[in-house]
């Protein structure tokens, strides 16, 4: 949602999925026609985020007679990287949380089948990207820093609200964000730079940021729960660093697994620096059941997972007869105006602009 988006999305990291249940009707009948026994698994890949309630599953097993393991292949663009990898021969049927920010990398790799999903009217034109339907939208998400209220309270400070702020002295040394070739929120963040400073902008705007103590870590998983001092999920102890690239709809997460639960969410957003994100799943070339697979990408934008999804994910739902918790829309925040990008400009920019930020972060 994020990654995300989506963000994020955060903290479910820690909230595995092993199992679920997914429909295999085609699958069924081509076995009893054939002789061959028919698939009994469905295996959907995806970033380490993924997660559903057990209500859902329960419902999906109930409408099928499949198995869908779940294979969680890390941080998003490590994911997606993955899959390419294994082109035509790939790890799973379903693949599920490539983003706008990686999804012309995906295509033009050529690791998804066309599939154009049932109910697929209900999903807004605007974010189908892609007009063969080799994917299919299943969440948006706004990435955004994140900021600890407690540690600028205690200091008396104000956080940080735009791209702006976060190059000035009083925040020097306090930021913490994602390595933008290997996570998708990092991507995104990067991308936002680029869209708020222009193509011959935004370098001096890192150059700033890395002259300013910005730290990066390798995924949103280590920059949250371990280096992000606001974040009440993570195992390990709390970080040192107040600001994160996270997502606009982390803050009900710390309020969600907080106990007891705060009347407030402890972590807030810079409204001004968000990039709006969109996550995707999309039948896998070669997978060993299609048909299972098509069932499943029916299934995540179906009333049922996508109503589900807010509280598991901690991203927006994209069907238009979803409806969100009201815990999310207490303590989430609604992005107005999030910096976009064209796909078309992502694809052709985006490995320069990951190999430019490495030579200017990094080296």
């Amino acid at each position: 949602m994020n990654t995300k988006k989506a963000a994020a999305a955060a903290l479910v990291a820690a909230l595995g999925v092993t199992t679920l249940a997914a429909c295999g009707g085609g699958d069924g009948d081509k076995g009893k026609a054939t002789g061959t026994p028919a698939p009994k698994t469905v295996t959907l890949v995806s970033h380490d985020s993924f997660n559903a309630s057990k209500e859902v599953l329960a419902e999906f097993t109930r409408q099928t007679g499949l198995t869908v393991k779940v294979l969680k292949s890390g941080d998003a663009g490590e994911a997606v990287n993955k899959e390419i990898l294994t082109k035509g021969a790939p790890q799973g049927d379903v693949f599920f949380g490539v983003d706008n920010t990686l999804l012309s990398r995906a295509l033009d790799n050529g690791i998804f089948m066309p599939y154009e999903a049932k109910g697929l009217a209900r999903v807004p034109a605007a974010l189908q990207l892609d007009k063969e339907h080799r994917v299919t939208p299943i969440d948006t998400g706004d990435i955004c820093v994140n900021y600890d209220k407690q540690y600028f309270a205690d200091k008396k400070l104000a956080p940080p609200q735009t791209f702006d702020d976060l190059a000035k002295p009083e925040y020097k040394n306090l930021l913490v964000v994602e390595n933008p070739e290997r996570s998708s929120p990092g991507l995104g963040f990067l991308l936002g730079t680029a869209a708020q400073y222009g193509d011959a902008g935004w370098q001096d705007y890192w150059k700033k940021l890395r002259a300013n103590g910005v730290k990066t870590v390798d995924s949103w998983e280590l920059a949250y729960n371990q280096e992000f001092s606001g974040s009440a999920g993570g195992k390990q102890a709390k970080g040192d660093r107040p600001l994160v690239v996270s997502y606009a709809s982390s803050p009900p997460v710390e309020v969600l697994y907080a106990q007891p639960q705060p009347k407030v969410a402890p972590t807030g957003v810079s409204t001004g620096t968000c990039f709006r994100q969109t996550e995707f799943a999309g039948l896998l070339n070669g997978a060993k059941n299609p048909e299972g697979g098509k069932a499943l990408i029916d299934f995540l934008i179906s009333k049922k997972f996508q109503d589900d999804m807010p509280l598991q994910m901690f991203v927006n739902p994209v069907t238009n007869d979803a409806t969100l918790p009201e815990l999310f829309t207490k303590h989430g925040v609604v992005i107005d105006k999030p910096q976009t990008m064209a796909p078309d400009k992502i694809a052709q920019n985006r490995d320069q602009w990951i190999e430019q930020w490495t030579s200017l972060v990094l080296k």
